[in-house]
């Protein structure tokens, strides 16, 4: 079996434990939108899940965080923002020159619940490189289904885990930085997933219930070009400007 085949058999496997989510959080009515499919779950519980989060001695000490804008996640990034926090997320799909939204708590002119919202950010927060940011100490992912080993399913664009491997090349996220996601306990799979190697595994999993710690989860050290097309290292401008052959 070559790369190819063993991507996309990867690929489908991972669709099929999407699919399997979507279905039971939307059979038990656990999400706020009509359907989860084909999204990151905007799950029932997220603000019990960012409180409970807001207790972990991880949290308290970390004083940058970098989010993902999805609304499961917007309850974390509005508690940082509150605690004074610096928060930053990226720009859609990464594509501008100046990739993530900075979000100074010092500078807000609004409540941090409404600067937390992806979309009000875009608006008041502003664009930054990377020479704009400080080392990360948590990333906050959303995710699809996740299990205890910390394995993760994203809705499949690939985003997080690009901005993850940019930003480790970069040196803004190491060995001290702690990789958070929030989620519904019916996201929380008790069962081993697929994955691949530029996959981000995290180190604590919370749910309106609980926290899980994960051992010694995967991180990539960097950006994989090879696993890269060309039009989505061109539609990247921070990505086309560092590709090899520049």
């Amino acid at each position: 079996m070559n790369d190819a085949q063993t991507s996309t058999d990867l690929d489908r496997e991972k669709q099929r434990v999407r699919e399997r989510v979507w279905d039971a959080l939307d059979a038990d009515g656990a999400s706020h939108d009509a359907t989860t499919h084909g999204r990151i779950p905007n799950f029932v519980g997220s603000q019990a899940a960012a409180a409970r989060l807001g207790e972990l001695p991880v949290w308290k000490h970390a004083r940058v965080i970098k989010s993902v804008p999805d609304k499961a996640q917007l309850p974390v990034r509005a508690l940082a923002l509150s605690e004074g926090k610096t928060v930053f997320m990226a720009v859609p799909k990464l594509a501008d020159p100046h990739p993530f939204y900075l979000l100074d708590p010092t500078a807000l002119t609004i409540p941090p619940t409404e600067a937390a919202s992806s979309r009000v950010a875009a608006g008041i927060a502003p664009k930054v490189g990377v020479d704009a940011l400080q080392p990360v100490d948590m990333v906050v992912l959303g995710s699809v289904a996740v299990n205890r080993a910390g394995v993760r399913i994203g809705k499949g664009a690939g985003y997080s885990d690009l901005e993850f491997a940019f930003l480790t090349e970069a040196g803004l996220i190491g060995e001290h930085t702690v990789v958070v996601t929030t989620v519904h306990e019916l996201q929380v799979l008790d069962e081993a997933m697929p994955a691949t190697e530029h996959d981000v595994g995290v180190d604590v999993i919370v749910t309106p219930s609980e926290v899980l710690t994960c051992r010694s989860p995967h991180r990539p050290s960097g950006l994989m070009w090879e696993h890269l097309d060309a039009r989505k290292i061109a539609s990247i401008p921070v990505l086309a400007a560092r590709a090899p052959g520049r």
